[in-house]
């Protein structure tokens, strides 16, 4: 069956390569077109991509899924405030996926949808397991944010799960992408000349390599992958190792008035990170693969290792300071 695929988000840095990637695959992969949905004109090249400026907040996701005969819809317009987007960014994430499934349950034809999530779900906090797992809960961390808005959004989608169970829903918690040409908050933070950390601490993280990442999203949508998978390099990177191999100084803060504190550095260097990402540089977190590969059955091709010192190697001299002016 030759599908038609609904990707909203198309103007992020990330959404518009696997929309474009997915529209390269085509016929050959069972893919008859692609439509990418956004508010503003992307600034990559979609392709064939059809783009439609449409803000997914408003019933006009409902009248593109009719016109198009949309029957998959790849939901990837689920993230952090972004420099120059950072204004509504909750009610973009929350309300927009409201309206997107108000769309879907009135739709006759969407029989497939796949959540772009995050593994913010589960938080950070001092409690949390060494490994979360995708049948574990947060223990903290959630309760303001992008954290927050995630958590609302999966069960969103849990609640469309039981008003359309004919629907097959894939739901990826993605490790955040670092790559030079992928806009992430920990890219942004490992782009400024100094790191600020947060004093007795020093946080475990793990990155999803690009490759990986466009994989993963390409097979939940030409293969049949239902559930929920973790998706994130295997291993850990500590925060002194990134510093270290990145040739970066770390200015330690007190964990108390951390997150304001650490704002003020990075915006004194022409940067900015979003207030979320603290506690990550605080407790760090790890999430456990096996699903992805034991049952989804994608075998990642890059450890949080290897992503990060492909990272470092991919950046030239003057490249970190760009990275941290780039919307």
């Amino acid at each position: 069956m030759s599908r038609v695929v609904l990707v909203t988000g198309v103007a992020g840095s990330f959404a518009s390569k696997f929309a474009r990637r997915l529209a390269d695959i085509g016929e050959g992969a069972g893919i008859e077109r692609v439509v990418g949905i956004d508010t503003i004109l992307p600034d990559a090249d979609l392709g064939s991509v059809k783009f439609v400026r449409a803000d997914i907040r408003t019933p006009v996701v409902g009248k593109v899924i009719a016109v198009d005969d949309v029957d998959t819809v790849v939901h990837l317009d689920v993230n952090p405030p972004q420099r120059g987007r950072g204004a509504g960014a909750k009610e973009l994430n929350v309300i927009g996926t409201m309206q997107l499934l108000a769309a879907c349950q009135r739709s006759a034809l969407v029989s497939k949808l796949v959540l772009g999530s995050s593994t913010a779900v589960y938080g950070s906090s001092p409690r949390d397991p060494a490994m979360f797992t995708e049948s574990l809960l947060a223990r903290n961390g959630v309760r303001t944010g992008f954290p927050k808005d995630i958590v609302e959004v999966e069960s969103y989608v849990r609640g469309f799960a039981r008003r359309r169970p004919e629907v097959l829903i894939t739901t990826i918690r993605a490790a955040q992408v670092l790559h030079p040409e992928i806009d992430s908050p920990l890219r942004n933070y490992f782009s400024n000349p100094v790191l600020p950390s947060v004093l007795g601490f020093d946080p475990r993280l793990q990155f999803l390599s690009l490759e990986d990442a466009l994989e993963i999203l390409v097979q939940a949508v030409v293969r049949d992958r239902p559930g929920t998978f973790n998706a994130a390099g295997d291993g850990v990177v500590l925060l002194s190792q990134a510093a270290r191999r990145l040739g970066r100084p770390v200015i330690p803060l007190p964990p108390v008035g951390f997150a304001m504190a650490a704002r003020r550095v990075v915006r004194a260097m022409g940067s900015d990170i979003p207030p979320d990402l603290h506690r990550l540089l605080t407790f760090g977190r790890a999430v456990d693969t096996t699903g992805l590969r034991d049952i989804f059955g994608y075998e990642l091709a890059r450890t949080s290792e290897e992503t990060f010192d492909e990272f470092r190697a991919s950046l030239k001299p003057g490249l970190l300071a760009a990275l941290g002016g780039r919307s």
